[in-house]
């Protein structure tokens, strides 16, 4: 029987299976028979290479008996199973199941007697009042996953894409269906996180036990102020690590009763020496990480992120997130108006989508009680120092990231994988199977060697980039902006060198986007196309680059490719790059890559 994503019958399919016939005095099991003098058309064989579902057979009407006609030699023909049972030895009689989709409930060689429309597959969710349904099983009364159907629905209000999507159930071959793939890689004092689209390597993370002074976005501190400069409209504050951080006037939050001076007339913003002295104790939080000789930035405007919301303290911010739907939104505003604390602003994720009112207190309960921990802890001293410090780097990624895209998460160290179990566990439960613990002394590979990081690692730490086609990009690192030049290589074309030009300059906006978001590469960012007469041709390259960037989380601003073929963009910056936290500075050339003649430019 053709199915629906979610197992349901497809419309225009055929219905439930007709009830068992009454008690004839036959065995069971065995075939029903025609009536007298009327013979039951047999089901229509299907033709090889015919992907669609057999129609149904005519039942054969009523009669006024139900044994085999008088003089009939040949035995009845047998019914079709009802359900799309497999027959022994036979195909499905509604055609075979769909590739890649296992076939829920059914049992080779024998047919369900009264079977209910098959359901969602199962994934060990249970049922209420009974024990969780294990894969391919179907409780008494129903369909697998029925009930939960229905509590899940009534309870994200949104429909059953949402509520499908909320339970993480879809699988292939007994796996989990998804886009992206995280491995998470510990050794000691390291740990590394690759985030994989299919098989490609798109994101990677490293986190180094010294990094509690560099890695330290998100952190929130009790801060002294050191100095405050007029002139650049900037404050340095102590916050506890060997370098001040910055704290930039559109950053500062102040009462206008205590701004010196008045603040300058009604509407105008104050100055920053008017409202920070040197000396004052100030609550802060990290808002960017020290990068090279910049300390890290600051921002009085403290928020709490939670799985569904985050919270702003002592705030009147409001936010639902744009990438949810218009009724999405209205859903959860009227929630929001019954869950948001008072005196605080509250900002909903786009993980909220489907989420219940429960869900939403839970999360938004959780923060308040963190918040109100903080508070307490900044009472007790005045001196700088840690108030609240974010998770672990893989904590942290899950709890930005993890949805039902994620097909799996795989750990390979036994104590950080009950502690992200536990956090999914928590927060979002549908998907706490999608943990998966790497043994490495069981496997034969390590974890990043089976994966094919580590291959696809270091081609990333290289300067040339090949596209499938034999161009390559050519990517140059400055401390005022990152060049990437574009290549034909081996790329020689069929047709024309325009449209030669062309595709190959459309392979490598793709790939220009993929190494950015690799490589997290920051900054003012140029791109050299290779030159395309044709207009239309340039704005087709430009519209890639920007469809190819839309899947990056990184904010970025693209302009038009310019007469010289030249693409000027902007990447926001928020801690060192891939090349930067996997290698240290050339001792010998201090990293210009060159060293001197010191006997030609001696002086002898």
């Amino acid at each position: 029987m053709p199915q629906s994503d979610d197992g349901r019958p497809s419309a225009g399919t055929n219905g439930p299976p007709e009830p068992p016939p009454a008690a004839t005095g036959q065995a069971p099991g065995s075939p029903p028979s025609p009536p007298a003098g009327r013979v039951a058309p047999a089901a229509p064989k299907p033709r090889i290479g015919d992907t669609r579902p057999a129609p149904a057979p005519v039942p054969p009407r009523p009669g006024p008996t139900t044994g085999p006609a008088i003089g009939a030699t040949r035995p009845a023909p047998a019914s079709p199973p009802t359900n799309g049972a497999v027959k022994t030895g036979g195909r499905p009689g509604g055609g075979r199941p769909s590739a890649g989709r296992p076939a829920e409930g059914r049992t080779q060689g024998a047919t369900a007697p009264q079977a209910s429309p098959p359901g969602p597959p199962a994934t060990g969710v249970p049922t209420p009042g009974g024990p969780a349904i294990a894969d391919g099983m179907v409780p008494r009364g129903g369909a697998a996953g029925g009930a939960t159907d229905e509590a899940d629905e009534g309870a994200g209000g949104g429909g059953g894409r949402r509520s499908r999507r909320r339970r993480g159930s879809r699988d292939r071959k007994g796996r989990s269906v998804g886009r992206y793939l995280m491995c998470v890689h510990l050794q000691p004092g390291v740990a590394q996180i690759a985030m994989l689209e299919g098989r490609s390597l798109v994101e990677h993370y490293v986190s180094r036990a010294a990094d509690e002074t560099t890695q330290i976005d998100g952190n929130i501190y009790r801060g002294r102020v050191q100095n405050v400069l007029p002139g650049m409209e900037a404050a340095f504050v102590d916050i506890g690590i060997p370098k001040n951080a910055v704290l930039y006037r559109g950053d500062v939050r102040y009462d206008r009763d205590d701004v010196e001076g008045g603040g300058g007339g009604q509407g105008s913003q104050p100055r920053i020496e008017q409202v920070l002295r040197a000396g004052q104790t100030i609550l802060c939080q990290v808002t960017k990480n020290p990068i090279g000789a910049k300390g890290a930035r600051l921002t009085q405007e403290v928020s709490l992120p939670g799985r569904f919301a985050v919270l702003v303290p002592n705030s009147t911010a409001f936010g639902i997130s744009k990438r949810l739907g218009d009724n999405e939104r209205k859903r959860l505003r009227r929630i929001v108006d019954e869950v948001r604390p008072a005196g605080h602003g509250l900002i909903v994720r786009t993980a909220a989508e489907g989420a219940s009112e429960d869900e939403l207190r839970r999360d938004v309960n959780g923060l308040l009680a963190q918040w109100n921990a903080i508070e307490a802890e900044a009472s007790r001293s005045n001196g700088p120092g840690l108030l609240y410090r974010e998770p672990d780097l893989a904590v942290r990624i899950l709890r930005e990231e993890l949805n039902s895209e994620y097909r799996g998460v795989i750990i390979d160290d036994p104590g950080l994988y009950e502690q992200v179990q536990a956090y999914v566990e928590t927060v979002s439960p549908e998907l706490v199977e999608r943990v998966e613990y790497y043994d490495p002394e069981l496997e034969a590979q390590p974890l990043f060697d089976r994966y094919h990081v580590h291959e696809q690692l270091h081609k990333a730490l290289d300067r040339k980039v090949w596209l499938p086609s034999g161009g390559s990009l050519i990517i140059e690192r400055t401390e005022a902006l990152t060049v990437i030049d574009v290549n034909t290589g081996k790329n020689v074309g069929k047709t024309n060198l325009e449209e030669t030009v062309y595709r190959n300059n459309l392979e490598a906006a793709e790939e220009v986007a993929r190494q950015l978001r690799l490589r997290d590469i920051g900054g003012i960012i140029v791109i050299d196309f290779i030159d395309m007469e044709i207009r239309e041709n340039r704005d087709k390259v430009a519209a890639a680059l920007r469809n190819a960037l839309a899947r990056d989380k990184t904010r970025t601003q693209v302009f038009d490719i310019s007469e010289l073929g030249l693409v000027e963009m902007t990447r926001k910056r928020i801690s060192e790059g891939l090349i930067e936290s996997l290698s240290t500075v050339c001792e010998v050339c201090n990293g210009r890559g060159i060293v001197l003649d010191a006997s030609a430019l001696s002086a002898g």
